[in-house]
This record gives C-alpha cells, structure tokens and sequence, in this order.
C-alpha cells in the first residue's frame, strides 16, 4: 500500500507532534519537505494556501493540515486509542496539548535565535532544505524576519531573557522528575497531551544545539522521553515490565501536577491577557462573516509574569485547542467536575476553564475559520 505523505521538517516544531503520532500508531508514511513542484501546484491550494506544517497527503489526493487536524482524523479512525478514558486523566492530556500548542514559544524562539554560536549553522542548512529555490537567499530572509518580527511578538526580548531561562529551566527540571518514574505523561503509554509535548520539546528545545545540551545536561530522563516518542516500540526498558497502559484509578501522579503549576505561571496570565484582547477585537468587529479565516494573531495582549512586563501576539488558536479542554469539561457528570475542577485547583489552572472567546471556531477548506 502506497504511504501517506507527512510534508514536514525536522525543526519543524509543529510537524514533531504529527510524526510522533503517525510512528507511535504504526502507521505508514514517508516524510518530504515542502518545497517541491508537487506541494506547491497540487498540495498547497487543497490546505487553504497556507503553507503550513505539518500537512499530510493521502494517496488518492485528500490533504490535512496542522497536526492538531492529523491526529484528530486518525484518532478517529483507530478508537481513540491515544485518549484516555477516564476523566482527569482525559483533562490532563488535552491541557497538556493546549499549553504545547500555543503555551511554550517562547523557549521555542529564545533557544532557537538566541544562540548563535551554537546553532546559527545548523538553522541555515535546516531553512535552506525548505525553499525550493533561491534557497540560500529565501532562508536568510525568512531567518531575518524571524528575528526581528516574530520573536517580539512572542515576548523574546533582551529584557526577558533571565526569566524565560529561569522558566525553562524549571520546567527541564520539573518534567524530569516525573519521567523518573514514568516514561510517558500518564503510565506506561502515550498520550495526546504527549504527541503535543512533542510539538516544542522535539524540534526547537530537544534538538537545536544549545538547548538539545541542556536537556542533555539537566535532564537526562526527560531526553529519553524524547527518543522515546520517535520510536514505534514502547522504548521503556529501564522502567522494569511496565504495562502499556495508563495508570490505573484515574491516577495524575503528584509529579505531573507540580509541572502544570509550574507552566500556570505564564500559561494562565498570557492566556487570559489573549482572551481579552480577542474578545476586544470581536465586539469591535461583530459583523465578522461567518467563515471568515481566523489569521495567527488579532492584537496584542499586555500581562506581568513574576514582575516582568510582557506584550504578545493574541492567538485565536490558543483557544481552539483549549475550547476541547473545556468542552470535555462541560460533557462530565456533576461529581466529575468536582474532582476535575479541584485538581485544576491544586494546578493553579482553574482559571483555563472560563477564558472562553466570546464566538466560535471550526475548520473550513483546512483553515481555522469563525463560525
């Protein structure tokens, strides 16, 4: 049987996310860049025109974009096999998911453009293998652009470099303790809030040079996690027999809960501070089409993270992924909630569950669209 196609790259921090997936399901794929006559003429109008990865492309021509789209097509069709039955557990792994996906840019960025004369070389090959042509002249471009537009706009700035050093270091640390007794997020198996972890710890934060050796360094047993999530077996010997399944009794182990309080530090401000500052931008416009594309960023939005002032880009998919959070939420019974809403607590993430947009978003022609 002919492969999918995964159109990704190995920097890429959003394709870590789908190519763990497809590996961890079994499924069969081949991985090309996406600077190809092929992607260009017949992929890229099939995935809205955004040339975003990760994008997949089946054999008989159908196309999904974004990994969060891939691994909810294939979920569906294998029985949710990644998602966890029970309900903290579930709620667990979809926040993990939501606080990758939008939550840890930052260090993304920082370790990425901010090391030189660790990682310069090794970035301008990478951007070169993602332009078709003029590659030499297209990566300097878009690596400059970075630079000076995009890293701003994420809160990378000189006067932010101590805490968000001090931040990830915590995390290296704190995720580190909880994969020495565990090697996937809740058991012996991964997760959906795994694959999404995967988004930022793979392609910027475990493989760039500069931070690739911090991880090294500082958390050895978090770095094995890494490996272990690109690899199709469980990987898991050093954990003694361990059973591939989840914890049993719906267990969030203490480990995993001191690492979510510790992303509530600028996981919660940032995103309440986007909340306002989309919902602002929605009552001034609230004669929005429907279908309207939902673009990357709709303002600024202005927060304190340990005194330090910061103002970032406003992300409406920040809340598309976080919507399924609360929405598996709001599905529960009412003790459920309860004991949902009391670990959130114990978080210092109870807060994620009422930072709702004021409208809807859905997915049309493989774009994230108002409704």
């Amino acid at each position: 049987m002919t492969p999918i196609t995964l159109y990704g790259s190995p920097m890429s921090l959003y394709t870590g996310r789908a190519r763990s997936y497809l590996i961890k399901a079994g499924i069969d794929y081949r991985e090309e860049p996406h600077a190809s006559r092929h992607f260009y003429e017949s992929v890229l109008p099939k995935a809205g025109g955004r040339r975003g990865i990760p994008t997949i492309e089946f054999p008989d021509g159908t196309v999904i974009r974004d990994g969060v789209a891939i691994v909810d097509h294939f979920e569906e069709r294998n029985g949710h096999r990644f998602s966890p039955a029970t309900p903290k557990q579930r709620i667990v792994s979809r926040l993990f998911d939501a606080i990758a996906a939008e939550g840890l840019l930052r260090p993304c960025m920082h370790y990425r453009w901010n090391f030189d004369r660790d990682n310069q070389d090794f970035l301008k090959f990478h951007f070169q293998t993602i332009y078709l042509e003029d590659s030499v002249a297209a990566a300097d471009a878009r690596m400059k652009l970075i630079q000076e537009q995009v890293n701003p706009a994420w809160g990378v700035l000189p006067e932010t470099k101590a805490l968000i050093e001090s931040l990830h270091l915590a995390t290296l640390k704190k995720m580190n303790a909880h994969f020495s007794d565990h090697p996937y997020l809740l058991g012996g198996k991964p997760c959906i809030g795994d694959f999404g972890m995967m988004a930022p710890m793979y392609g910027h934060l475990g493989r760039d040079p500069a931070p690739l050796a911090l991880m090294q360094t500082h958390a050895v047993r978090m770095f094995r996690w890494v490996e272990r999530m690109n690899r199709p077996e469980p990987d898991m010997g050093e954990f003694g027999g361990r059973e591939e399944t989840y914890l049993e009794g719906d267990e969030v182990p203490d480990t995993l809960i001191e690492v979510l309080k510790h992303f509530a530090i600028d996981y919660v401000p940032e995103t309440r501070a986007a909340c306002q500052a989309i919902n602002d931008w929605l009552r001034e416009n609230p004669e929005l089409a429907t279908g309207t594309v939902a673009e990357r960023g709709i303002g600024m939005g202005n927060f304190e993270i340990q005194g330090i002032p910061l103002s970032t880009m406003a992300q409406p998919f920040r809340f598309y992924v976080l919507k399924r959070v609360q929405d598996e939420f709001e599905a529960l019974g009412e003790q459920d909630r309860q004991d949902i809403a009391d670990l959130l607590t114990a978080c210092d993430m109870s807060e994620v569950l009422d930072l709702k947009l004021t409208r809807d978003m859905g997915r049309a022609n493989n774009l994230e669209v108002w409704l």
